[in-house]
């Protein structure tokens, strides 16, 4: 089982001057007790690291900031899979020993190596002499080690490399603004922080080929790197569609890993992408993205079905934590666990059945191919101030007559239905004003705000409805197990009442953003 653990460092060089001392030999080292909180500086000891890192033949990993590697000797031998979270911050996740990669580890990286085999790329050896930074306590503030590297390139053209560097390790839940004050004292002897972001990014640099260049770690991925400013209105609906792919590649191992909202933030980058499908039939070929979208229409469904009982769970729980407890009558909380757990059993491996099948590695490989030669029309070349206001506008022209449609109908099923389909254009309309903001600007972003606005409403109303039907599913089974439904049918009236709400506010929310002056703002 993989265990993750939040990692804290900064890595240094050292000066020329020092000329690559042994890793034994401390006495460059400045005085680490003047460092502010430190009351003593305990020297652990040198151990030695041998570590293999493995990676696709064309270094995907390395160019998208992740490592993995098998590594013994030390306190934590076995394998390491990095992600990066921020500058200097990584999430490592570990998994014990083993001769080959560990099935866990290499579905977190499935999204970003596909069908490609790792391979060992790089060994590192490393002499680590450790020093231990504690406070009047005797807890460990920081580690700090000096390693003596050597490494060796496994791939063509083998070559190896030597230097010495300086870690400085923050210890679990400790204050990031020590390892500045760290930092104040090695600048002062002369280190300085690192140019290469990992051991592995300084290995692949010095053993490369002469003239060859690769990936380094730490670089953007070539999806991610920077490029020219989008000039035309394909080059700005390709860049957007650029990012929700990389937010979708981004969140796989997010949803793998179960961290909060990952499984909405890859449904969204789904949904962004199909709205910026149709909204673009102007400017790309639909009988080249219809099926993407069609594909991408499955992937959001099928996480949806976790996601969506997520979210009503959350809902009826705060619900119910709002009920004075004079008012819960029968065992309430335990009926809404149960239910909670039959209608959510499952989903989980359900979730990770999709992300494992050959047709969503396809749907990942067909993405990548329209980037790659993007379907263009005619319409693509054009101005992006001229193009995309049209495009945008139809999505508003649509929303506009679905909630003309609600606003006509009685209260009742028919326009519970009415207003939901009216949520959808609104999600859509906001999705496609988001999309042509960086070419529209403030007009496109109002937009955009007020879209938001009315989805909102909408989308609260739509929630209450399948609220309701949950709850009268509670109180049918509370009864039929002889416990009251009182408690079900409180909370039935609240969530009819807060839908009532929601069904009033809508004409106001609405004449704020129908206002005329949008459409003139985006066209001038």
């Amino acid at each position: 089982m993989a265990d993750t653990k939040r990692e804290i460092e900064r890595k240094y060089e050292l000066p020329e001057s020092l000329d690559g001392p042994q890793a034994g030999d401390r006495t460059w080292l400045p005085a680490l007790t003047q460092v502010r909180a430190v009351s003593a500086v305990v020297h652990q000891g040198v151990s030695e690291l041998d570590a293999v890192y493995y990676d696709t033949a064309d270094l995907r990993l390395t160019a998208d900031s992740r490592t993995l590697r098998r590594r013994t000797g030390g306190a934590d031998a076995g394998w390491h899979l990095k992600f990066p979270v921020s500058t200097g911050i990584r999430d490592e996740i570990q998994a014990p020993l083993a001769e080959t990669v560990p099935p866990e580890l290499s579905a977190l990286l499935r999204s970003r190596i596909r069908r490609a085999e790792l391979i060992p790329v790089v060994r590192l050896r490393t002499a680590r002499d450790v020093t231990h930074l504690l406070d009047a306590d005797g807890a460990l503030l920081a580690e700090v080690s000096v390693d003596a590297v050597r490494a060796v390139r496994l791939t063509e053209h083998p070559a190896t490399a030597s230097w010495t560097e300086v870690e400085v390790e923050l210890a679990d839940d400790g204050d990031p603004a020590f390892l500045d004050a760290v930092e104040k004292k090695l600048r002062k002897a002369g280190l300085r922080p690192a140019s290469a972001p990992s051991k592995l990014a300084r290995a692949l640099a010095e053993t490369a080929p002469d003239g060859a260049g690769g990936p380094q770690s730490g670089e953007l991925a070539p999806a991610q790197a920077t490029e020219p400013a989008p000039a035309t209105a394909g080059d700005h609906v390709l860049a957007y569609l650029r990012t929700q792919a990389d937010v979708i590649v981004a969140q796989d191992p997010a949803v793998r890993r179960d961290l909060p909202d990952s499984v909405h933030q890859l449904r969204v980058a789904t949904r962004r992408m199909r709205s910026a499908f149709r909204t673009s039939r102007q400017i790309l070929d639909r009988s080249v993205t219809d099926p993407i979208a069609e594909e991408l229409k499955w992937l959001a469904g099928e996480l949806g079905i976790d996601r969506d009982h997520e979210v009503l769970d959350e809902r009826l729980g705060a619900r119910l934590d709002a009920v004075p407890e004079t008012l819960l009558l029968g065992p309430v909380r335990a009926r809404l666990r149960v239910w909670s757990v039959a209608q959510r059993a499952g989903s989980r491996s359900s979730t990770l059945a999709v992300l494992d099948s050959e047709r969503y590695l396809s749907l990942l490989d067909t993405l990548d191919a329209l980037l790659a030669e993007p379907p263009r029309r005619p319409a693509a070349a054009g101005p992006p101030g001229k193009v995309l206001p049209k495009a945008v506008l139809k999505d508003y022209d649509r929303l506009a007559g679905r909630v003309a449609h609600a606003l006509a109908l009685a209260p009742g099923e028919e326009r519970d239905v009415a207003l939901h389909n009216a949520r959808k254009a609104a999600k859509r309309a906001r999705y496609a004003a988001e999309a042509v903001r960086p070419a529209l600007g403030k007009p496109a972003k109002r937009l955009a705000k007020r879209m938001k606005a009315v989805q909102t409403v909408l989308g609260d109303h739509q929630d209450s409805v399948v609220a309701r039907d949950a709850l009268r599913s509670l109180a049918i089974q509370a009864h039929a197990a002889g416990e009251s439904a009182f408690t079900w049918g409180l909370l039935y009236g609240r969530e009819e009442a807060q839908a009532d709400r929601r069904e009033k506010e809508l004409p106001e929310v609405w004449a704020k953003a129908s206002a005329r002056k949008w459409r003139a703002a985006l066209t001038r």
